[in-house]
């Protein structure tokens, strides 16, 4: 019995593809790793076309590749940046084309300051650097509003509180409001879509956007993009009176005014109807001051012109005046007739003119005339077509002369091969060759027999 060699005690060899290993790899870590958080510094951020996110998550010695799908995208309230410090959650798995591992996530969350105080101080700076912040662009609110648009709950206290300032402070003032939500999934696109319908519509001269208090995640609707930049494109002034005094959002920076509380904002947007009836009462006393002011020196003013020396020459000046008035009108008959007559005159001279111009006789001068020219110009045109003729006989005849053809009349003739060329010499052709001979009259076939050089 033979003894095995060292070859039969090795293991069998399992030879891996690469695309299979990777394969086995990520299936490993996908089962080990489905649900993690890691924590660490974000880097090389990339936010791409699509609407994912990359980046790097590292701390001192290791780090890691991250994406952000745009789905998961959507949730998030903050957006990543290089520096910062961020807890994420998420799946472990591999990019099979580089073979590299990363971290799939689902949830992102900064390291100290909450998500929503983080996204809130993004967007502000963001805002503010764009000039949405900036006074110049602030709107002035009108003294007295014919409406007042107001966008909040229809069943908030914000517009009791809203609706019970404005009755005490203006009884009769309109009031129009949009209802909307003001916390929660799509209540910023409601807001945003309330200030747009008041500007579309031209139905508002000032804007309410208010709400009751509350923490920041329900006052987080008037933190939102969409929001802010509605009420930055308005082109009605808009008060925003959202939460308590304490209280302040994005839109709260971006407004053309900002009240503490909605009842604050009834308090600014109109003032109180015995103040415009007490301005109102001022502004008649003085104008009655005035105006007996201006009466009384008018009336001093007459006085001074009553004793004055123009006014007793008065009816002097009148006097002179009817005498004018009567010579003009005794000098307006004469020069009536003259102009008539000199338009008379003008008349029988051009009239006399028209009578002396006979246009038979121009008309008989015309047509002799075109006769004339007619005759000549036909004259002419035998002349010109004479000499053409005598010109084409002539050179007929030179043609007719020097047609190779009269050659053949006097015994010549022309030979041809059998592709139809002219031939000039005896070697063009060998024996045997048909050939045509041209005569004056006819055309001859031959063979040739013989053929001589000269």
């Amino acid at each position: 019995m033979s003894q095995p060699s060292l070859f039969d005690l090795a293991p069998e060899r399992h030879v891996w593809k690469v695309s299979e290993l990777t394969e086995r790899i990520s299936e490993l870590l996908e089962r080990a790793f489905t649900d993690i958080w890691i924590e660490g510094e974000v880097s090389n951020y990339h936010a791409a076309q699509s609407g994912h996110l990359y980046f790097t998550l590292k701390d001192v010695s290791s780090q890691i590749r991250c994406v952000c799908f745009r789905d998961q995208v959507r949730g998030l309230k903050f957006r990543p940046e290089d520096g910062l410090h961020v807890t994420v959650r998420g799946s472990l798995g591999v990019y099979e084309p580089r073979g590299e591992y990363q971290v799939y996530v689902s949830y992102i969350e900064p390291v100290g300051a909450g998500a929503l105080q983080l996204a809130f101080e993004q967007l502000k700076k963001k805002l503010e650097a764009e000039g949405l912040f900036d006074e110049e662009r602030k709107k002035p609110l009108p003294i007295l509003p014919r409406c007042i648009g107001v966008v909040t709950s229809p069943t908030g206290a914000a517009i009791r509180d809203i609706l019970r300032v404005l009755k005490r402070r203006f009884a009769n003032v309109r009031v129009q409001l949009y209802p909307v939500k003001v916390q929660g999934e799509g209540a910023a696109n409601e807001i945003a879509a309330a200030i747009k319908y008041f500007n579309r519509a031209n139905v508002a001269d000032v804007l309410i956007v208010a709400r009751g208090g509350g923490s920041l995640e329900d006052l987080w609707a008037f933190n939102e993009e969409a929001v802010a930049r509605a009420i930055a494109a308005s082109d009605i002034p808009v008060i925003t009176g959202v939460g308590h005094e304490t209280d302040f959002t994005i839109a709260d920076f971006v407004a053309d005014l900002r009240a503490p509380t909605p009842s604050a904002a009834a308090e600014v947007v109109v003032r109180p109807r015995k103040e415009f009836e007490s301005h109102i009462a001022d502004n008649f006393r003085q104008l009655v001051h005035h105006m007996r002011y201006l009466l009384s020196e008018r009336r001093h003013r007459v006085r001074d012109l009553q004793t004055h020396r123009g006014f007793r020459q008065l009816e002097v000046l009148v006097r002179r005046r009817h005498q004018q008035l009567d010579e003009l009108a005794s000098a307006l008959p004469i020069t009536l007739r003259l102009k008539l007559a000199t338009a008379q005159q003008q008349l029988t001279r051009t009239a006399a003119r028209i009578a002396s111009f006979d246009l038979r006789s121009r008309a008989n001068l015309l047509r002799q005339g075109i006769l004339q020219r007619e005759v000549a110009l036909r004259a002419a045109f035998e002349r010109a077509l004479v000499a053409k003729r005598h010109r084409l006989e002539k050179l007929a005849i030179q043609l007719d002369e020097r047609s190779p053809l009269n050659l053949l009349e006097r015994g010549y003739a022309i030979a041809y091969d059998a592709s139809g060329k002219v031939l000039r010499a005896a070697d063009q052709v060998e024996s045997g060759d048909d050939i045509s001979v041209r005569l004056a009259r006819g055309q001859l076939d031959a063979t040739v027999r013989r053929k001589r050089s000269s």
